[in-house]
């Protein structure tokens, strides 16, 4: 009698809590071979794949395309010989036959049509709580009614209230969601929702930024020069790295009334990608030297912008860098993630006028806005202000980083 096997949703990463179908590429009745990709899933930070632990043949497939799952949910069985079950070791007892196993499908099936749709993204080991709300009166009721929807306070910053002091009530939240049927609607991507959840859970905490124009002329030299050429975004991420390896408390978390350190200096840096932003990130990147980041660098950019990125390339970072100035901005106030004190951004290059003192005279040189967006409860402006000139002088002197 053959065994039915499940094929479980994994565990895609360190915060992955659920994850949606993308393409299934093994229909029920295919004949698969042990660690092949059976399906095609998207988190909110890349695609992935599930894969099949032995071989066997696809039996009682419950996962369906463009559906959520929850991490440890069965997708399906792998029908396997009872030769194959002996060799992984598999009891009879541990394992249901394909008769016995109807009626698990049926109910498991049952569940888990019955739990999409209620399976939201979360991000877990945060230093902001995931559903912090906003900061106007919410009733039970209304918490309640908002949680059973998915929304959040700032779902209802436009919803002019009716109630006592302006307070927004259930009847004006309800005429808002009739509303919002009389427009186009389209779904929200996962990568998009995630996105706003992380942006709307660092906007909790005071944000400041400070802004320094940088002459770029030596870093745009030295860039001419080598053979493998690294963006200027991979230059910042080094004269980060390298500020931060001699003062780690820059880039500390506040929890409670102590400053926690990071273990080690990983910096990561924003890649647009379909609808949204990935992250990549470099470890240690305080103990590498521009040149030995360069194909690292680029390998991660090529994954992110495919969404392939691997897990242990992505997520842990202490601070990101951006390159705004590749959509031709050049002064932003970009946000950092919650989990994140520091991001830094550059902005577009522009020629402009500069007085040489030596010469006394005007010449044209390469200058890019920087901006250090920081948590204010951890650094004042002065201390983001001398970061920022410790970026800006490794930056003058690129041979050395």
């Amino acid at each position: 009698m053959p065994h039915q096997v499940p094929i479980i949703m994994p565990q895609l990463g360190e915060s992955i809590a659920e994850a949606t179908i993308v393409h299934i590429l093994h229909q029920e009745g295919s004949h698969v071979e042990a660690d092949c990709n059976l399906m095609e899933v998207e988190t909110h930070k890349a695609v992935m794949e599930v894969t099949a632990q032995c071989s066997g043949k696809v039996a009682g497939l419950i996962a369906r395309a463009g559906q959520s799952y929850p991490v440890g949910a069965i997708l399906g069985y792998i029908e396997v010989s009872e030769a194959e079950a002996q060799r992984l070791g598999l009891q009879k007892e541990a394992l249901p036959a394909r008769a016995k196993s109807n009626h698990a499908i049926s109910a498991a099936s049952e569940v888990l049509t019955a739990s999409v749709g209620r399976v939201q993204p979360t991000v877990k080991g945060l230093p902001v709580p995931a559903h912090a709300s906003g900061a106007s009166y919410l009733s039970p009721r209304m918490k309640a009614r908002m949680t059973e929807l998915g929304l959040h306070a700032a779902d209802l910053a436009g919803i002019a209230g009716s109630g006592a002091g302006g307070r927004v009530t259930i009847d004006d939240l309800e005429r808002f969601l009739v509303d919002l049927e009389r427009n186009q609607i389209t779904p929200a991507s996962t990568m998009r929702v995630a996105v706003a959840d992380a942006m709307r859970r660092s906007w909790t905490r005071p944000l400041a930024t400070v802004v320094l124009p940088i002459n770029m002329d030596a870093l745009l030299t030295h860039r001419k020069k080598q053979k493998l050429k690294g963006g200027p975004a991979l230059y910042a991420l080094r004269a980060l790295a390298l500020a931060l390896s001699e003062n780690s408390a820059a880039s500390g978390r506040l929890i409670g009334d102590r400053i926690i350190h990071p273990r080690s200096i990983d910096i990561g840096f924003a890649v647009e990608a379909e609808d949204g932003v990935l992250v990549p990130v470099i470890r240690n990147a305080d103990q590498y030297q521009l040149k030995d980041l360069v194909e690292r660098y680029n390998r991660l950019v090529h994954l992110a912008r495919q969404r392939k990125l691997p897990a242990q390339e992505t997520g842990g970072s202490i601070a990101t860098v951006t390159n705004y100035g590749v959509f031709g901005l050049t002064l932003a106030t970009p946000i950092p993630l919650p989990e994140q004190t520091l991001l830094l951004g550059m902005g577009a290059g522009q020629i402009r006028p500069h007085w040489n003192s030596e010469t006394r005279e005007w010449l044209p040189v390469t200058i890019s806005e920087f901006t250090l967006s920081f948590d204010h409860r951890v650094l004042d402006g002065g201390a983001a202000g001398r970061l920022l000139k410790q970026i800006e002088q490794r930056l003058l002197e690129p041979e050395k980083i």
